[in-house]
């Protein structure tokens, strides 16, 4: 999974991004990368897999992880050049959903690009930039498309989806606002890799005090998602301050140092946990002396096509999945045990994975 941050200068974007990227307890323990100065993979938390490693005996824990871009050069007129303008949209449409950082506090000392702080207006100068670079992209394809529909008719419906877009977009609305009646539409809207088609997920960054009530008492917050839920987009509520002095913390500190300020998890946890939420994704999970694993795949994935997340041959030489829940193998302690008590299951190809499964796959080609 791919997540692009973004926001508009001084809102914590830049703080937020170095804190969850470059944090030392994560990088003593688990494999961590930077792959270019505004690239950093992150691994996703899953005490699972702690738990997992005990049981088999592991030599290596293998989590999911997160690639987060710190999209930067984002301002007023972006999409006409302005700041790095189109080297930031260029990066932004590769990822599979956006983090839009937006600030939710006070500080005279924090100079806001715009004079004050008001998260509404800084959300729609980000969307409105990202408007005009889709009705761009829609206009060069409507003009492609149309010459050729002038001689193959069967390209009528994607000149009709395409105006609509552009209608909506010259709205003031988002791509994926628009609703459309079947699923080839929406294959289609795909693959136009349209920058507001993507979902979005509202960083609302508030100061210290606000964190322990999950800003329910700050303003700014209940705009932001008021305005989230409108669109179906998820909020989450950090400190950015806060995330960066927690970074140099090993993992007994930090959650004494959250504890003590009434937060169960970091903002990287919630980030991450909204970002599943949204995408709707899961984690299954493999064990064995080697190592233990978790795979990311999307909520109401079979059998087979998660087998080919390890490998195509996985899903190509299919025979059946073995599966245990988490919940019994934890409370068991063993998996023989689990399979003593019929708590191992031998699934065929239309068993659909579960959050928290844990499998073994047997296959042949």
């Amino acid at each position: 999974m791919k997540l692009g941050i973004v926001g508009l200068p001084n809102v914590g974007k830049s703080t937020l991004f170095n804190s969850m990227t470059t944090g030392k307890a994560e990088a003593a323990n688990y494999p961590f990368c930077t792959i270019d100065p505004n690239v950093g993979v992150v691994p996703v938390p899953d005490a699972r897999l702690t738990r997992l490693t005990e049981i088999y005996g592991s030599q290596r824990t293998l989590p999911a992880v997160i690639e987060f871009v710190d999209i930067a050069g984002l301002v007023r007129g972006a999409s006409k050049g302005e700041g790095l303008g189109n080297k930031f949209l260029s990066h932004i449409r590769e990822v599979d959903a956006i983090c839009h950082v937006v600030r939710c506090f006070e500080d005279t000392n924090v100079v806001h690009v715009d004079g004050s702080v008001d998260p509404i207006r800084d959300i729609e100068t980000i969307n409105l930039e990202l408007i005009f670079s889709d009705i761009e992209v829609l206009d060069r394809r409507i003009a492609k498309t149309g010459k050729l529909a002038k001689q193959d008719k069967s390209l009528q419906r994607e000149m009709d989806i395409l105006q609509k877009l552009k209608d909506a977009l010259e709205e003031g609305k988002s791509a994926r606002t628009v609703e459309f009646d079947n699923p080839e539409d929406y294959a289609f809207v795909d693959s136009l890799t349209l920058l507001t088609a993507k979902p979005v997920l509202y960083a609302a960054n508030v100061v210290e005090d606000d964190l322990a009530d999950d800003g329910a008492s700050n303003e700014f917050v209940g705009r932001v998602r008021a305005f989230a839920a409108e669109e179906h987009n998820e909020v989450f509520v950090l400190c950015a301050k806060i995330e960066e002095e927690i970074s140099d913390l090993d993992e007994a500190d930090k959650k004494e140092f959250l504890a003590d300020l009434g937060v169960e998890g970091s903002g990287l946890d919630r980030l991450i946990a909204a970002s599943y939420k949204l995408l709707g994704l899961i984690s299954y999970l493999t064990a064995g002396p080697q190592e233990s694993r978790a795979w990311t795949i999307t909520n109401g994935t079979k059998a087979p096509q998660a087998a080919g997340k390890i490998h195509s041959d996985f899903e190509r030489g299919f025979i059946r999945a073995e599966v245990v829940a988490f919940d019994d193998l934890d409370r068991l302690g063993t998996y023989n045990a689990a399979k003593e008590q019929g708590l191992v299951r031998s699934e065929g190809k239309e068993y659909v994975m579960k959050d928290g499964d844990v499998v073994l796959f047997r296959f042949n080609v």
